[in-house]
Protein backbone atom coordinates (compact mmCIF):
# COMPACT_ATOMS: atom_id res chain seq x y z
CA UNK A 1 0.00 0.00 0.00
CA UNK A 2 2.88 2.38 1.05
CA UNK A 3 5.10 1.42 -2.29
CA UNK A 4 1.81 2.23 -4.71
CA UNK A 5 0.87 5.75 -2.63
CA UNK A 6 4.80 6.43 -3.24
CA UNK A 7 4.30 5.75 -6.97
CA UNK A 8 1.23 7.86 -7.26
CA UNK A 9 2.73 10.96 -5.83
CA UNK A 10 5.27 10.74 -8.00
CA UNK A 11 3.30 10.17 -10.96
CA UNK A 12 1.09 13.08 -9.78
CA UNK A 13 4.24 15.14 -9.45
CA UNK A 14 5.61 14.38 -13.06
CA UNK A 15 1.99 15.11 -14.02
CA UNK A 16 1.97 18.07 -13.03
CA UNK A 17 5.45 18.96 -14.26
CA UNK A 18 4.37 17.88 -17.63
CA UNK A 19 1.03 19.86 -17.84
CA UNK A 20 3.31 23.16 -16.70
CA UNK A 21 5.87 22.60 -19.29
CA UNK A 22 3.07 21.93 -22.38
CA UNK A 23 0.99 24.42 -21.44
CA UNK A 24 3.24 26.89 -21.01
CA UNK A 25 5.34 26.21 -24.31
CA UNK A 26 1.95 26.28 -26.19
CA UNK A 27 1.15 29.48 -24.73
CA UNK A 28 4.47 31.55 -25.26
CA UNK A 29 5.16 29.78 -29.00
CA UNK A 30 1.81 30.37 -30.32
CA UNK A 31 -1.37 31.32 -28.29
CA UNK A 32 -0.08 34.99 -26.73
CA UNK A 33 1.61 35.74 -30.18
CA UNK A 34 -1.83 34.77 -32.19
CA UNK A 35 -3.63 36.63 -29.60
CA UNK A 36 -1.15 39.67 -29.56
CA UNK A 37 -1.54 39.70 -33.73
CA UNK A 38 -5.34 40.02 -33.84
CA UNK A 39 -5.85 42.80 -30.81
CA UNK A 40 -3.28 45.03 -32.65
CA UNK A 41 -4.66 44.54 -35.45
CA UNK A 42 -8.57 45.52 -34.17
CA UNK A 43 -6.67 48.39 -32.79
CA UNK A 44 -5.16 49.41 -36.05
CA UNK A 45 -8.48 49.11 -37.68
CA UNK A 46 -10.15 51.08 -34.89
CA UNK A 47 -7.52 54.19 -34.83
CA UNK A 48 -8.09 54.40 -38.73
CA UNK A 49 -12.06 54.82 -38.17
CA UNK A 50 -12.68 52.57 -40.56
CA UNK A 51 -16.26 50.62 -39.97
CA UNK A 52 -15.67 47.17 -38.71
CA UNK A 53 -17.27 44.46 -36.53
CA UNK A 54 -14.82 43.13 -33.57
CA UNK A 55 -14.33 39.31 -34.01
CA UNK A 56 -13.73 37.18 -30.94
CA UNK A 57 -10.56 35.30 -31.01
CA UNK A 58 -10.47 32.01 -29.43
CA UNK A 59 -7.09 32.76 -28.98
CA UNK A 60 -7.65 36.22 -27.15
CA UNK A 61 -10.11 34.81 -24.85
CA UNK A 62 -7.53 32.48 -23.50
CA UNK A 63 -4.42 34.59 -23.95
CA UNK A 64 -3.69 35.93 -19.83
CA UNK A 65 -2.10 34.15 -17.17
CA UNK A 66 -5.24 33.29 -15.76
CA UNK A 67 -6.64 30.98 -18.37
CA UNK A 68 -2.67 29.08 -18.80
CA UNK A 69 -3.07 28.26 -14.85
CA UNK A 70 -6.39 27.01 -15.42
CA UNK A 71 -5.03 24.98 -18.41
CA UNK A 72 -2.41 23.85 -16.53
CA UNK A 73 -4.54 23.14 -13.34
CA UNK A 74 -7.29 21.17 -15.83
CA UNK A 75 -4.58 18.85 -17.35
CA UNK A 76 -3.16 17.95 -13.58
CA UNK A 77 -6.83 16.95 -12.53
CA UNK A 78 -7.86 15.06 -15.91
CA UNK A 79 -4.34 13.47 -15.30
CA UNK A 80 -5.06 12.31 -11.67
CA UNK A 81 -8.46 11.18 -12.34
CA UNK A 82 -7.15 9.14 -15.41
CA UNK A 83 -4.79 7.52 -13.26
CA UNK A 84 -7.43 6.24 -10.67
CA UNK A 85 -10.14 5.39 -13.70
CA UNK A 86 -7.96 3.35 -15.22
CA UNK A 87 -7.06 1.40 -12.01
CA UNK A 88 -10.60 0.94 -11.68
CA UNK A 89 -10.77 -0.48 -14.43
CA UNK A 90 -7.88 -3.24 -13.64
CA UNK A 91 -9.90 -3.92 -10.68
CA UNK A 92 -13.50 -4.24 -12.61
CA UNK A 93 -11.81 -6.68 -14.54
CA UNK A 94 -11.37 -9.15 -11.47
CA UNK A 95 -14.85 -9.19 -11.13
CA UNK A 96 -15.16 -11.67 -14.60
CA UNK A 97 -12.74 -13.64 -13.18
CA UNK A 98 -13.45 -16.61 -10.47
CA UNK A 99 -11.03 -16.24 -8.24
CA UNK A 100 -12.82 -18.29 -5.71
CA UNK A 101 -13.35 -22.22 -7.30
CA UNK A 102 -16.33 -22.90 -5.20
CA UNK A 103 -18.42 -25.43 -7.46
CA UNK A 104 -22.55 -25.23 -6.39
CA UNK A 105 -23.78 -27.21 -3.86
CA UNK A 106 -20.51 -27.32 -1.77
CA UNK A 107 -20.38 -26.22 1.87
CA UNK A 108 -17.13 -24.45 3.22
CA UNK A 109 -16.51 -24.90 6.77
CA UNK A 110 -14.13 -22.78 9.09
CA UNK A 111 -11.27 -25.54 8.52
CA UNK A 112 -11.81 -25.28 4.88
CA UNK A 113 -10.92 -21.46 4.68
CA UNK A 114 -7.15 -21.94 4.11
CA UNK A 115 -7.57 -24.05 1.48
CA UNK A 116 -9.22 -21.64 -0.56
CA UNK A 117 -7.71 -18.84 0.81
CA UNK A 118 -4.43 -20.01 -1.13
CA UNK A 119 -5.54 -19.45 -5.04
CA UNK A 120 -6.29 -15.61 -3.74
CA UNK A 121 -2.62 -15.70 -2.10
CA UNK A 122 -1.18 -16.82 -5.65
CA UNK A 123 -2.85 -13.81 -7.55
CA UNK A 124 0.13 -11.65 -8.58
CA UNK A 125 1.14 -8.99 -5.74
CA UNK A 126 -0.19 -6.23 -7.67
CA UNK A 127 -3.46 -7.94 -8.38
CA UNK A 128 -3.75 -8.84 -4.21
CA UNK A 129 -4.12 -4.89 -3.23
CA UNK A 130 -6.79 -4.71 -5.27
CA UNK A 131 -10.43 -4.47 -3.23
CA UNK A 132 -11.38 -8.10 -4.65
CA UNK A 133 -9.11 -10.05 -3.61
CA UNK A 134 -8.42 -8.27 -0.29
CA UNK A 135 -11.95 -8.63 0.61
CA UNK A 136 -12.47 -12.24 0.30
CA UNK A 137 -9.27 -13.00 1.74
CA UNK A 138 -10.13 -11.25 4.91
CA UNK A 139 -13.26 -12.74 4.91
CA UNK A 140 -11.76 -16.07 4.83
CA UNK A 141 -9.25 -15.15 7.28
CA UNK A 142 -12.61 -14.21 9.64
CA UNK A 143 -14.47 -17.30 8.83
CA UNK A 144 -11.34 -19.11 10.01
CA UNK A 145 -10.34 -17.57 13.30
CA UNK A 146 -14.44 -16.93 14.22
CA UNK A 147 -16.55 -19.34 12.71
CA UNK A 148 -19.37 -17.13 12.54
CA UNK A 149 -20.92 -16.39 9.31
CA UNK A 150 -22.25 -13.08 11.03
CA UNK A 151 -18.40 -12.19 11.35
CA UNK A 152 -17.87 -12.38 7.84
CA UNK A 153 -20.60 -10.64 6.52
CA UNK A 154 -19.24 -8.14 8.62
CA UNK A 155 -16.14 -8.05 7.56
CA UNK A 156 -17.08 -7.93 3.74
CA UNK A 157 -19.20 -4.61 5.12
CA UNK A 158 -16.59 -2.88 6.85
CA UNK A 159 -13.82 -3.58 3.73
CA UNK A 160 -15.94 -2.17 1.23
CA UNK A 161 -16.79 0.82 3.54
CA UNK A 162 -13.57 1.39 4.46
CA UNK A 163 -12.84 0.92 0.73
CA UNK A 164 -15.23 3.57 -0.05
CA UNK A 165 -13.73 6.13 2.61
CA UNK A 166 -10.54 5.81 1.22
CA UNK A 167 -11.08 6.54 -2.46
CA UNK A 168 -13.68 9.17 -1.47
CA UNK A 169 -10.78 10.73 0.54
CA UNK A 170 -8.18 10.62 -2.26
CA UNK A 171 -10.18 12.65 -4.54
CA UNK A 172 -9.59 15.36 -2.40
CA UNK A 173 -7.06 16.68 -4.61
CA UNK A 174 -9.03 17.09 -7.73
CA UNK A 175 -12.13 18.66 -5.74
CA UNK A 176 -9.23 21.13 -4.26
CA UNK A 177 -8.62 21.82 -8.65
CA UNK A 178 -12.29 22.16 -9.01
CA UNK A 179 -12.75 24.82 -6.41
CA UNK A 180 -9.43 26.27 -7.31
CA UNK A 181 -10.13 27.29 -11.32
CA UNK A 182 -13.13 29.65 -10.52
CA UNK A 183 -11.11 31.28 -7.60
CA UNK A 184 -8.31 32.11 -10.44
CA UNK A 185 -10.86 33.27 -12.87
CA UNK A 186 -12.22 35.34 -9.94
CA UNK A 187 -8.67 36.79 -9.74
CA UNK A 188 -8.38 37.39 -13.02
CA UNK A 189 -11.43 39.33 -12.97
CA UNK A 190 -10.51 41.67 -9.96
CA UNK A 191 -7.03 42.18 -11.84
CA UNK A 192 -8.76 43.39 -15.34
CA UNK A 193 -11.45 45.22 -13.72
CA UNK A 194 -8.68 46.88 -11.70
CA UNK A 195 -6.36 47.42 -14.55
CA UNK A 196 -9.72 49.32 -16.40
CA UNK A 197 -10.13 51.62 -13.39
CA UNK A 198 -6.92 52.77 -14.04
CA UNK A 199 -6.87 53.75 -17.29
CA UNK A 200 -10.09 55.59 -16.82
CA UNK A 201 -8.60 58.68 -16.91
CA UNK A 202 -7.91 57.85 -20.89
CA UNK A 203 -11.34 56.76 -21.71
CA UNK A 204 -12.25 59.89 -20.26
CA UNK A 205 -9.66 61.55 -23.17
CA UNK A 206 -11.67 59.27 -25.98
CA UNK A 207 -9.11 56.24 -25.98
CA UNK A 208 -11.15 53.50 -24.73
CA UNK A 209 -8.80 50.70 -26.03
CA UNK A 210 -6.92 50.07 -22.90
CA UNK A 211 -10.48 49.69 -20.88
CA UNK A 212 -11.72 47.27 -23.05
CA UNK A 213 -8.86 45.32 -23.45
CA UNK A 214 -8.45 45.18 -19.42
CA UNK A 215 -12.24 44.29 -19.31
CA UNK A 216 -11.88 41.64 -21.78
CA UNK A 217 -9.54 40.02 -19.27
CA UNK A 218 -11.76 40.47 -16.47
CA UNK A 219 -14.62 38.61 -18.20
CA UNK A 220 -12.70 36.38 -20.11
CA UNK A 221 -10.68 34.82 -17.26
CA UNK A 222 -14.35 34.29 -15.61
CA UNK A 223 -15.67 32.59 -18.31
CA UNK A 224 -13.04 29.95 -19.39
CA UNK A 225 -12.84 29.16 -15.68
CA UNK A 226 -16.20 28.68 -15.06
CA UNK A 227 -16.47 26.46 -18.24
CA UNK A 228 -13.21 24.51 -17.31
CA UNK A 229 -14.80 23.88 -13.73
CA UNK A 230 -17.55 22.39 -15.80
CA UNK A 231 -15.55 19.64 -17.40
CA UNK A 232 -13.91 18.99 -13.76
CA UNK A 233 -16.74 18.61 -12.11
CA UNK A 234 -18.28 16.02 -14.77
CA UNK A 235 -15.45 14.13 -14.93
CA UNK A 236 -14.94 13.59 -11.38
CA UNK A 237 -18.39 12.95 -10.95
CA UNK A 238 -18.27 9.89 -13.67
CA UNK A 239 -15.24 8.37 -11.42
CA UNK A 240 -17.28 8.89 -8.32
CA UNK A 241 -19.82 6.74 -10.44
CA UNK A 242 -17.65 4.26 -11.26
CA UNK A 243 -15.60 3.78 -7.41
CA UNK A 244 -19.05 3.66 -6.24
CA UNK A 245 -20.42 1.13 -8.18
CA UNK A 246 -17.20 -0.91 -8.11
CA UNK A 247 -17.56 -1.30 -4.22
CA UNK A 248 -20.98 -2.56 -4.53
CA UNK A 249 -20.10 -4.87 -6.92
CA UNK A 250 -17.39 -6.18 -4.68
CA UNK A 251 -19.68 -6.51 -1.93
CA UNK A 252 -22.18 -8.66 -4.72
CA UNK A 253 -19.14 -10.64 -5.67
CA UNK A 254 -18.52 -11.72 -2.09
CA UNK A 255 -22.31 -12.27 -1.32
CA UNK A 256 -22.58 -14.56 -4.09
CA UNK A 257 -19.15 -15.93 -4.89
CA UNK A 258 -18.58 -16.82 -1.31
CA UNK A 259 -21.44 -15.99 1.69
CA UNK A 260 -23.99 -18.33 0.43
CA UNK A 261 -21.69 -21.69 0.60
CA UNK A 262 -20.26 -20.88 4.15
CA UNK A 263 -21.45 -23.59 6.61
CA UNK A 264 -21.14 -23.87 10.76
CA UNK A 265 -21.91 -26.98 12.27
Amino acid sequence: MKQRMSSEFIYQLFALLIAVIVVHALYVGAIRPAADAHIKKEMELQASGTDFVPQRSFTVVIRDYEQESCFILLIWALAIMGYKGRRGMHEQDLLDRRLLEIPEGTSVLPQDAREYSRSLEALPEREQDFLLPRTLLSALQRFATTSSIQAVSDTIKESCEVESERLDSELSMVRYIAWAIPSIGFIGTVRGIGDALGQAYKAVEGDISGVTVSLGVAFNSTFVALVLSIVIMFCLHQLQLSQERLVLDCQRYADKRLLRFLVVH
